[in-house]
């Protein structure tokens, strides 16, 4: 299946940055694996040295909304409309490459309700027509829906909703354990150098930059040699959301976001209400989805 819209996020872009969403992973924020419940791509590997967690891999992994219960905060008062931009470079070692592009229209408005769109291109062999995913984030009304323009259904869920946020984004302090909990394996304490660089203007805005590189010792993980993993980000100082994500991995490759045309505008209130003609269908937090 193509993704040729693909909503990232929680879409990362469509809230600010929090230290859960970095802790958590973002289930394969930049790669395509199918549609998760909250509309984006889901089933990716674990994070970790030997996944494609917070530092690497194809997901971009730990800038993202939550999963199921939303983000830890929002962001109000600063609405916009962007097309976030993924580009994902894989080497392979024979020389060959797999390389992807995808794009996520995104909306938040003044009051941080965020709508984030993906057009889903059904392989040519299925005999299906492209149709879109969207997904509605109302904080202000707790309520999550997911539309799906194939069915013509809307699946509505609770959303928890976190406290606004009106501060710049923080880094965790440690990976968590299977349990919640801090690990305190050797695993847990990566050796990570963190850089904060001179604000500059990123795609159109004013952004502030960090750059992280992480060290995963030789033998750690089977490796012969030390692995160092990066990560460039930039974050618009007005709406509190990354606009540039640059992630390399010798494992697994190179990624890259971009937010692009970017307009600081209030978007219209009708992009977050389920239009005319879709079926809302209710479920609780943690039930079963609705079937296709």
């Amino acid at each position: 299946m193509k993704l040729s819209a693909k909503v990232s996020v929680l879409v990362l872009t469509g809230i600010g940055v929090t230290s859960s969403a970095m802790a958590q992973g973002l289930r394969g924020e930049f790669g395509a694996h199918g549609i998760g419940q909250n509309g984006r791509p889901s089933g990716q590997p674990p994070g970790g040295f030997g996944g494609r967690g917070m530092f690497g891999g194809r997901g971009m992994d730990g800038f993202g909304l939550g999963s199921l219960g939303g983000p830890q905060s929002y962001v109000t008062g600063a609405p916009y409309s962007a097309v976030e931009v993924v580009q994902t470079m894989e080497p392979l070692a024979d020389g060959n490459s797999i390389n992807h592009k995808s794009q996520t229209i995104v909306h938040r408005d003044g009051q941080g309700r965020v709508r984030t769109e993906q057009t889903v291109t059904p392989p040519a062999s299925s005999g299906k027509q492209a149709y879109t995913i969207v997904t509605i984030l109302d904080y202000v009304a707790g309520t999550r829906y997911v539309l799906d323009s194939s069915t013509m259904t809307a699946s509505q869920s609770p959303l928890r909703i976190p406290a606004t946020r009106t501060g710049g984004p923080s880094v965790p302090g440690g990976r968590r354990g299977p349990g919640g909990g801090t690990d305190s394996s050797p695993m847990a304490a990566p050796a990570i150098t963190r850089t904060t660089l001179n604000p500059q203007m990123v795609n159109g805005v004013l952004a502030s930059g960090t750059h992280h590189v992480q060290t995963i010792p030789a033998g750690e993980i089977g490796n012969e040699k030390a692995i160092q993993i990066s990560r460039q980000m930039w974050i618009s100082n007005d709406l509190k959301v990354p606009v540039q994500i640059r992630s390399s991995d010798p494992r697994f490759g190179t990624t890259v976001m971009d937010l692009t045309s970017i307009v600081t505008a209030e978007p219209s209130q009708s992009l977050f209400v389920v239009p005319p003609g879709y079926t809302v269908k209710t479920r609780t937090q943690g039930g079963p989805r609705p079937t296709r």
